[in-house]
């Protein structure tokens, strides 16, 4: 059963680590119109999670997290739109550095790893009902 145990840790910790990327790519599309409010200010800039394993030592096994979130240091866009009030003495205004392309990819690929997880943790209690049921 402690082998179990581990495996749903395991499971349960992917599953933590791809919501929270699920949360940031929310927030990122969610924001991909957002411009400064005034010239000379940055306008919302991508978030991008970073995952680290860890050695969960009660379950003496390697875990993953979201350790941190950076922020994307890629260029702004420019627009060219004089009567923004976020529009530069040439006119123009700088949009955020976020793809809705790229953050529906990612979002795609966090949502299948976490139904992975998510099977992965179905078969564990599966398995662990199965042997209860032996044991009876």
């Amino acid at each position: 059963m402690d082998d179990l145990n581990t495996a749903l840790a395991i499971s349960a910790s992917g599953m933590k680590a791809q919501s929270g990327r699920i949360r940031i790519v929310a927030e990122n599309l969610a924001n991909a119109n957002s411009t400064a409010g005034a010239p000379g200010l940055d306008p919302y800039r991508r978030q991008v999670p970073v995952f680290a394993s860890y050695l969960d030592r009660d379950a003496d096994a390697n875990m993953v997290r979201m350790s941190r979130v950076e922020l994307d240091p890629s260029a702004f866009s420019l627009k060219f739109d004089p009567s923004h009030p976020a529009a530069n003495v040439e006119g123009y205004v700088q949009l955020p550095n976020v793809n809705p392309l790229i953050e529906m990819m990612d979002l795609r690929e966090a949502q299948r790893s976490y139904e992975a997880n998510l099977g992965a943790l179905d078969q564990v209690r599966s398995m662990a009902a199965a042997t209860l049921r032996i044991l009876e």
